[in-house]
């Protein structure tokens, strides 16, 4: 039996223009994780990772050297995309 999308996947602008700027295969590949993987789970919580100290509201997932950042709207089972950036870059801005 295949599995629906539970979650939602929501994009910050900022978020959006930053997955608009890479190139097309990582784009292609961060959506097919956020709408495939994080979007069916009962619980996106599971894979991911809780940021530290005070960002600890926040989630990171790792797709390849890039991460996004994330946080959850349980009342609409909503994930919003923060932030997405190569693991070099992300944290320093």
């Amino acid at each position: 039996m295949a599995s629906t999308q539970k979650w939602t996947i929501e994009f910050e602008p900022a978020a959006q223009r930053e997955l608009d700027k890479l190139d097309k295969p990582v784009a292609r590949r961060i959506l097919k994780f956020l709408y495939q993987r994080i979007g069916k789970l009962d619980d996106p919580r599971k894979i991911g990772e809780r940021l530290q100290g005070p960002l600890s509201e926040f989630w990171k997932y790792r797709v390849g050297d890039y991460r996004l950042i994330c946080s959850f709207e349980n009342e609409r089972l909503a994930v919003w995309v923060l932030r997405i950036g190569h693991r070099r870059e992300i944290y320093s801005r």
